[in-house]
């Protein structure tokens, strides 16, 4: 072999290397930004549903494939985009929303919250609401109304968050990933 077949060689298999390096950071880099991201839960205003420091999965796809359905636990972002939030879904545009003697009503309907039932016996325990009365309100054309499972515990759409735009949304949640010990998928 000569000098030039090797260096030609050598050159072939380097080209091979950065392309395999570059296709793998595009691929990441599509897939965090539009497909699915982890995310860090901070705080406990979603207990026992999820708990300080779990990692979820987000799937960021619903924006391109369906709609937000309620019920869903949300990512959203906050004012300043570095801070998010993880809430569940309770009322889309248009939708009337109130709370009476501890039960949700969406558009004049009774919501069953299964996921609250742990957090009621405490509150019943403590005698005390898990979340007070309020409403009825009705969410405007263009926002979304969340709350924590842990109401007691939430700054969420009632209380100081306000309601969020269908751009503050960063996706879906239906997976806990970390602490290996505690990956579950997530019933809404």
């Amino acid at each position: 072999m000569t000098t030039n077949t090797k260096t030609q060689k050598k050159k072939s298999e380097l080209w091979g290397w950065i392309k395999a390096i570059l296709i793998a950071f595009i691929a990441v880099f599509i897939i965090r930004n539009f497909l699915f991201a982890p995310y860090i839960v901070k705080g406990t205003s979603m207990e026992p549903t999820l708990h300080n420091t779990e990692r979820v999965f987000v799937n960021k796809t619903v924006d391109y494939f369906g709609d937000y359905k309620r019920g869903q636990i949300i990512v959203l972002d906050g004012e300043d985009r570095s801070t998010h939030y993880v809430k569940r879904l309770i009322g889309l545009p248009g939708d009337k929303i109130e709370m009476k003697n501890d039960q949700l009503y969406v558009n004049g309907k009774k919501v069953s919250e299964p996921y609250l039932e742990s957090n009621k016996k405490k509150a019943e325990a403590d005698g005390t609401l898990l979340t007070p009365d309020f409403g009825p309100l009705t969410v405007p054309k263009g926002k979304y109304f969340v709350m924590g499972d842990n109401r007691q515990n939430s700054m969420d759409s009632r209380n100081g968050l306000g309601l969020f735009t269908k751009s503050d949304i960063q996706g879906t949640t239906s997976f806990v990933f970390y602490p290996i010990q505690d990956i579950r998928l997530l019933n809404h």
